[in-house]
């Protein structure tokens, strides 16, 4: 039996770029379901972990993003789901959450066999984080509701491409629940 971990995408985010203010509205749409994801695998213990954009700050580490995103305009979008002190956090500098990160060893460590994901942007970090999971012999759940878009036709395409060419499952995030997986 593997673990089961949240993988948070993206959400520390300063929302001072191109397409912000279409990206906002779609997180407030998706905050709640990331809430409760976050409720359910805290309650079943489950890792948690962050994994976020740098903003191109190379000596940037998780309290400095989290201070930035808390800082802008925003921070109603960051407050509900912020990270505590001793949450797991990796930073990246491109749209997968694989990509030249420690997230691999990460859960390789903790025993991680399927993936949650949920965060922004479905259509581009999102996608490519859960086609790194798929390469990687990871089950990958997306949490349809709880997954931000900037352009929808393209997040509807991104899930449908994970689905039938990742084998990841698209679920409501209240139906994920954060069991073990069974050893594939």
């Amino acid at each position: 039996m593997g673990r089961t971990a949240l993988i948070v995408i993206d959400m520390l985010n300063t929302y001072e770029h191109e397409d912000a203010e279409v990206l906002v509205r779609s997180v407030r749409e998706v905050l709640p379901g990331v809430g409760r994801l976050l409720e359910r695998a805290r309650d079943a213990q489950a890792p948690v972990v962050y994994v976020n954009d740098n903003f191109g700050l190379w000596r940037s580490h998780h309290g400095e993003i989290l201070e930035a995103a808390l800082a802008g305009r925003y921070s109603d979008l960051v407050e509900p789901i912020a990270p505590g002190e001793d949450a797991l956090f990796v930073v990246k500098a491109r749209h997968s959450a694989f990509f030249e990160t420690p997230l691999g060893y990460l859960l390789g460590q903790l025993g991680v066999q399927r993936l949650v994901l949920c965060g922004q942007v479905t259509e581009q970090c999102v996608l490519y984080s859960a086609l790194d999971a798929h390469i990687r012999h990871l089950d990958v759940i997306v949490a349809v509701d709880a997954v931000a878009a900037i352009d929808r036709g393209l997040a509807e395409a991104a899930l449908r491409m994970m689905e039938r060419n990742m084998a990841a499952e698209l679920r409501p995030s209240g139906e994920i629940t954060f069991a073990d997986a069974p050893s594939g």
